[in-house]
């Protein structure tokens, strides 16, 4: 049975019945049949909002990530730091949130416009956090400006999604959160070179 819903109160119907299909049967067997079926609405009305399955599952994904702005961590130090947001980072991609956004990343290859929608949005997640403990640590003196690049904020992230996309991992030891923060990232972060007089010019 349909239910007469508009605007926000209809697409929060819909998205929110993504992504209980999403969490109960995972990218690959979601319909927008069962979608809409359990909106209590029309499959076209979805259609009409999102041409297709993947622009419906990248919004649900969306949906289900923490709507208010995360705390950047002050320890006190730019290890302490690191691991705190490795952390977190970690959490999260070892929930069902990331298991989702996991499946979404190996499910839409064929899709190379969402495919690089959802890449962009996962590359800017987190990087504002990185780049504010490296800018505390440069005030600290524990790194030099140098180290304040997207690149070396990213690296230790990048490093853990490699684990679930590369190793199959579905949760990360805190051993190995150690391991990158004291084995790359600091070291990293800590010996960024100087940008050459050459790249300077560019």
């Amino acid at each position: 049975m349909t239910t007469r819903r508009r605007g926000a109160a209809l697409e929060e119907a819909i998205l929110q019945a993504a992504v209980e299909e999403l969490t109960e049967v995972g990218y690959r067997e979601l319909t927008m049949d069962g979608v809409a079926a359990r909106a209590g609405t029309a499959k076209n009305v979805i259609y009409r909002r999102w041409p297709s399955r993947a622009a419906l599952c990248i919004a649900a994904y969306r949906h289900m990530l923490p709507s208010g702005p995360d705390s950047t961590p002050d320890t006190g130090s730019l290890r302490g730091d690191a691991l705190a947001l490795l952390t977190r980072a970690n959490d999260r991609m070892s929930s069902p949130v990331g298991r989702i956004l996991r499946q979404l990343l190996a499910d839409i290859q064929s899709d190379p416009e969402r495919m690089r929608e959802l890449r962009d949005q996962v590359a800017r997640a987190g990087v504002s956090h990185w780049l504010t403990v490296l800018a505390r640590a440069a005030s600290r003196g524990e790194v030099g400006q140098q180290a304040l690049t997207p690149r070396v904020a990213t690296v230790a992230v990048d490093l853990l999604r490699n684990e679930y996309a590369l190793n199959g991992a579905t949760a990360v030891s805190p051993e190995v959160l150690t391991e990158i923060v004291d084995q790359v990232f600091v070291p990293l972060a800590t010996q960024a070179p100087a940008p050459s007089d050459a790249s300077s010019r560019d």
